[in-house]
Parts: C-alpha cells; sequence; structure tokens
C-alpha cells in the first residue's frame, strides 16, 4: 500500500470565515506557506493551499465560508467517495457536505462521525496534470515519512470517550488497525495503522477514565512536527492559542502538546526523540 491509497490520512482543511487571521497565526507558528487554490475557490470564496517549509506539494488548505464556521478536519483519500459516504452513514456518520464533484480535480464529501468530529472523504481526479501531480506528492510523502521536516503534518490523532465505539467504526470504515501503545508511559494510548500499513500514522488517546488530559473530550487534530514543542508552543500561546494538554515527553522520547488555535481548533505539535552520537 502507498501513502496515496483510499484509507489513508493524507491531507487536513481548516475551514474559517477569516482565512487572513488563520494564515497571520499558522504562517509564522510553523513557516508554513500558502497559495491560492483557483480550481477549488468557487462563488468568492477562497481555498488555499497550505505548505510545509520546503515542501514542493501542499499538505493541506484554508477553506473560507462554506463549513459553518471555524472547524478542523483530517481528510481521507477514497476510490468512490459516494459509495464511501452510504457506508459511513451506515455506521453511524451523518452527512455535512455530500459527494460534491470539483471541476476534473476531485470528489469530496464532509462528514460527522457517530462522536461528532468531522472528516472529509475526497477522490483523485483523473486528468493527465492531477496524476502527474499524485505521483510527485507520493513520492515526497514517501520521503517525508522517512525524515518529516518541521512544520507538516506528520501525526493525527483521535481523542475519544468511548474507545469501543470507535475503534469500531473506523475499522469498519477505513480498515485501519488499532493497537495498545505499549511505548507511552502507562497512558490509554493507541496506534493507528492505515489499511495495509507497516508503521503507525496517527494515534487514539482514550479518555472513557475520565482523566484529566482530555476528560469529556472528543476530537479529531492533525499534529504538526516541531523542532522544540515547548519553545514553540510557548510562540503559540503569545499568539493567542491556549494550551489543553503539555507540553508532556513520553518515555520514549518525543514530546507532544495539544492546543486550540485562536479560532478554538485544537491541533497537536510533537518532536522526535533527540538522538544520542551512538544511536
Amino acid at each position: 500500500m502507498g501513502f496515496l491509497s483510499p484509507g489513508q490520512v493524507v491531507w487536513f482543511e481548516i475551514g474559517t470565515t477569516d482565512p487572513d487571521a488563520v494564515t497571520g497565526f499558522y504562517g509564522p507558528l510553523l513557516g508554513w506557506s500558502f497559495e491560492a487554490d483557483p480550481d477549488s475557490s468557487v462563488d468568492g470564496r477562497t481555498y488555499t493551499r497550505v505548505f510545509a517549509p520546503g515542501a514542493p506539494w501542499p499538505m493541506g488548505a484554508v477553506q473560507q465560508g462554506d463549513t459553518g464556521g471555524e472547524a478542523i478536519n483530517l481528510s481521507v483519500l477514497s476510490a468512490d467517495v459516494p459509495a464511501d459516504v452510504d457506508q459511513l452513514t451506515r455506521l453511524g456518520a451523518t452527512v455535512v457536505v455530500p459527494a460534491t464533484q470539483v471541476a476534473d480535480v476531485t470528489v469530496f464529501a464532509r462528514l460527522k462521525d457517530p462522536r461528532g468530529n468531522v472528516l472529509s472523504l475526497f477522490s483523485r481526479g483523473e486528468s493527465a496534470r492531477l496524476a502527474e501531480r499524485a505521483q510527485a506528492t507520493e513520492e515526497h510523502m514517501q520521503q517525508a515519512a522517512t525524515a518529516p521536516q518541521p512544520g507538516a503534518m506528520a501525526w493525527f490523532e483521535i481523542g475519544t470517550t468511548d474507545l469501543q465505539a470507535t475503534t469500531d467504526f473506523y475499522a469498519a470504515a477505513f480498515g485501519w488497525r488499532i493497537e495498545k501503545d505499549e511505548t507511552a508511559g502507562g497512558k490509554p494510548y493507541f496506534s493507528i495503522f492505515g489499511p495495509g500499513a507497516e508503521w503507525p500514522s496517527g494515534g487514539l488517546w482514550d479518555h472513557s477514565g475520565g482523566s484529566a488530559e482530555g476528560a469529556g473530550a472528543d476530537y479529531m487534530m492533525p499534529c504538526f512536527l516541531v523542532p522544540d514543542v515547548a519553545v514553540t508552543t510557548a510562540v503559540a500561546e503569545q499568539a493567542g492559542a491556549r494550551v489543553e494538554y503539555g507540553p508532556d515527553t513520553n518515555p520514549d522520547g518525543p514530546a507532544f502538546c495539544r492546543l486550540r488555535d485562536p479560532r478554538g481548533n485544537r491541533f497537536g505539535l510533537f518532536s522526535s526523540p533527540a538522538r544520542t552520537a551512538d544511536a
């Protein structure tokens, strides 16, 4: 299975009524650059691609206007968006935006999972220019997975107050494998493996025990790699973000923090374990 295989989380979207405020927060914080997408900017509303530092292809977008307010969601690649919408609704999801064709670029849909988290489905267009872009993106993501760069979305996290319901839904919806993470220092944390994946691409935090780290929290959020979580967290707070949890460090080394941006959207920061000279 490739990185751009159906069932994989490969994109994120930030929906907002104020794109300038969003880009003004995340650009300086994570070094992102932005580019308007003319194919997806319609009816006077901008759809702005998000690039991690040095990345040739976007990893997400800022969408203006039609999300129903401030929102951040993960996007899952689909081989057949209408069929997947039908499947997810049978599993208990609700449709926010039905399967919609956007030029020759994509078919997309937006839903809420049974816990109320917003997620998107999208498919790749069939044109030659998009096939070329997809191939280049695949190659870039393979390189990024080996050595992700600061500012990139290199993880995602789900928080849940009903572990069984959440794992059952996503296993049936996308074929995800969810396994207890024994390196999390006793935290109720699970690794998420996409279909056929050897390595996890996300994590699930079980909040059903009512711990202070996230009591009552159901969410899905992108997580971004940074060189120093504590430093970036302090910068984010100065820019108007609020810390929900952390910074904290797992026994195996990664530091992480969960925050809400000035618009109220959750996002995560993490850093890779420090390498010793003889590692």
